[in-house]
Formats: structure tokens, sequence, C-alpha cells
């Protein structure tokens, strides 16, 4: 026993520096508890844990959607607009108006009203449009693909560049690379994306006549095409996030080198490469995670400023045209939909971060 012990209490270095003969001997010697799960055990706990990670922000969010849903179905009551006023004009009676929005149900208590949008939200159905009486799910499918193509391009346009931009910083921190970069993400962070938008234009549009300037082609079309309308606002739209992603992470990776965890890694003979690779940049991208997730709704919103300049058709536009219109019920499915997007961006993030960071495991 005190053999055993005494076994036991070696040094790491010590261990790693026995003969295969040795090792062996060891091995014998530890106690059962050392032994390795059996596979079903460890099948089993990784799915409590996958179940965790999905289940606890989820519970998170999904008081969020209702909340945000509530707020949406409010401020459109609040409003005092009606359907009368785009489909009967000024000059309708009292009794016609009635009828109306009694056929619109809006003459029932207002929680009975929510409900019934509420419940009706799960089935895919977001209402009718009181200026044309078209499903509003049908309207927006079509706009919130163009808004959503510029956008996704644009975020993976930030994450690339981003990320790129900011390990590249943090591994010749104090250089003059890291000073470059550190000065264009600040240069680049300070610039409108509809003025970047503009810029463009006239450069690869007017100038040189390399990229169209306005419109949109479905990628039924071809990819090319596609992407050739979307290129220049998804740059002019990524440029906030590019600056965001490679600073935040700068700053996280040159805090992460200086852990006691990575000096001990140097120490005992691992490459700087590989412990900068899988030790370092797993505990640095929290804080860089947690700025996509609140940079997405920026992109969303500045997606809809820049449809304007690019004369993109998307769901930035029909709001606009909605809300000039007193179109309450196309204002709140647009309202909706960014809702679902933004939260569930969200909850992708705090799922990718618990399963990234080791950090953030501990809790799961």
């Amino acid at each position: 026993m005190t053999q055993q012990k005494n076994h036991l209490e070696q040094p790491l270095d010590m261990v790693f520096t026995l003969s295969p003969e040795e090792r062996r001997a060891s091995a014998v010697s530890l106690p059962t508890a050392a032994v390795a799960p059996a596979p079903a055990s460890v099948a089993r706990l990784q799915f409590t844990r996958i179940g965790r990670a999905v289940g606890q922000p989820l519970a998170a969010f999904i008081p969020v959607f209702v909340f945000g849903t509530m707020i949406t179905f409010l401020l459109g009551s609040l409003s005092g607009l009606s359907p009368a006023g785009l489909q009967l004009g000024e000059s309708a009676t009292p009794e016609a108006v009635a009828a109306l929005e009694h056929n619109w149900g809006l003459d029932r208590p207002i929680y009975v009203q929510y409900l019934d949008w509420f419940t009706a939200l799960f089935r895919g159905d977001l209402g009718r449009s009181w200026s044309n009486g078209q499903p509003i799910s049908d309207q927006l499918l079509q706009r919130a693909l163009i808004s959503l193509s510029v956008a996704g391009l644009a975020l993976v346009i930030g994450i690339t560049l981003g990320f790129t931009l900011g390990a590249l910083a943090g591994l010749r921190q104090g250089t003059a690379v890291d000073r470059a970069i550190t000065a264009f993400a600040t240069f680049i962070s300070v610039m409108p994306a509809f003025v970047v938008g503009i810029v463009l234009v006239a450069i690869f549009a007017v100038g040189l006549h390399l990229l169209p300037s306005a419109g949109y082609v479905p990628i039924e079309r071809g990819v090319g095409l596609w992407l050739s309308h979307l290129i220049l606002p998804a740059v002019a739209l990524s440029f906030d996030m590019v600056a965001d992603v490679a600073r935040q992470l700068r700053v996280g990776l040159i805090q992460a080198r200086r852990e006691n965890y990575v000096i001990g890694a140097l120490v005992r003979g691992l490459s700087e490469r590989r412990v900068f690779w899988v030790h370092v940049v797993r505990n640095a991208i929290g804080p860089t995670l947690t700025i996509l997730g609140m940079k997405f709704a920026n992109v969303l919103g500045g997606a809809v400023v820049l449809e304007s300049i690019f004369a993109l058709s998307g769901y930035g536009v029909f709001a606009s045209h909605s809300a000039l219109q007193g179109d309450v019920p196309a204002v709140q499915g647009v309202l909706v939909v960014s809702v679902v997007l933004v939260v569930g961006f969200n909850l992708i993030v705090n799922i990718v971060l618990s399963r990234v960071m080791p950090a953030a495991r501990r809790g799961i």
C-alpha cells in the first residue's frame, strides 16, 4: 500500500519518462477507480451534456420570444389604426367601420386577440394584410429571402475576415502587422454602411463596370449571377462586424496567451502553434461569439437600410410601405420574423459557445 501511494505521488514529468515496462507496472498498480467507463456510460453522458447544452439556452430564450411577441402585438393595438381607414376611406359611416372591425375580430378583448394571434404563429400564419387581404406569410417569404441573403453573406464575410485579421493581430502582437490591422479595424468601424455602399457602387459599378449597381436575381438563375448582385451590399454591411470581431478576438487571444496553462503547456514541450490553435483560441473565442450574437440584429437592420440604395425588395421595403399605409398586421409580421431570427441566431451562438469553450461546459 505504501509503495502504491508513493508511486501515485510521482510528478507528471517523472511518469512520462518511465520505460514501457515501468508504465505497464504502473497501470497494474492503479486503483480500480481509474478504470475507463463503459462505452454506454460515455454515450449517455455525452447525450446528457448535449441535451443540457440545447435545453438551457432554449429555456432562457423562450420567455424572450414570448415577451417580444407580446410587445409587438401591443404596439399594433395601441396604434389606434383600423382596416377601415384602408378599405372604406375617411367617409365611412360608424356602422360600416364597426361591421368591418367585427369581421376582422377587432371588437374582442385584447387578450383574446393576442392568444389567437400567438397560437396562429406556430402554424406559420402571420395573419392577412389590411390593404389587400393576402396572407402576410406569402408576401414575406420571398422578401425575407432577399434580406437574409444579404445579411447571411455579410455574416460570412464578417466572420471570415474578422477572425483572420484578429488571429493574425493576436499572433503578431506589438508588430507592424498588429498595428496595421488595429488601424484598419478602427477606420472601417466608423464608416456607416450606407456611405460604404454608395462608395462601392461608384467604384465597382459605375467606374469599373465590374458588378451590377442594383437589383436582385434569384439563385435559380445561377449562383454567380446571384452573388454578383449581393456582394456589394454584403461587403458594405460587413465592415462593422469585421472590425468588432477582429478587435475582440485580438484582445481575447492576447489575454489567453498570458494564462498559466499556456505557459505550462509551452514549458512541457508542446509546440507554440498547437498550443495557440488548440488551447488559446478555444478559450479566447467566447467574447467574440457573444459579439456575433449582438451584431446580428444590427446586420438585419443594416440590410433594411441598404435595400433602398441597392433597389432590393426585401422585407425592409415591405415594412416601410406597410407602415406608411397603416397596415398593422403586415408590420407585426415583419417584427415577429425579426424577433424569431435574432432569438434563433443567439440561441445557436449560445449552443456553439457551450460546446466550444471549456469554461462554458463546466456548468453543463
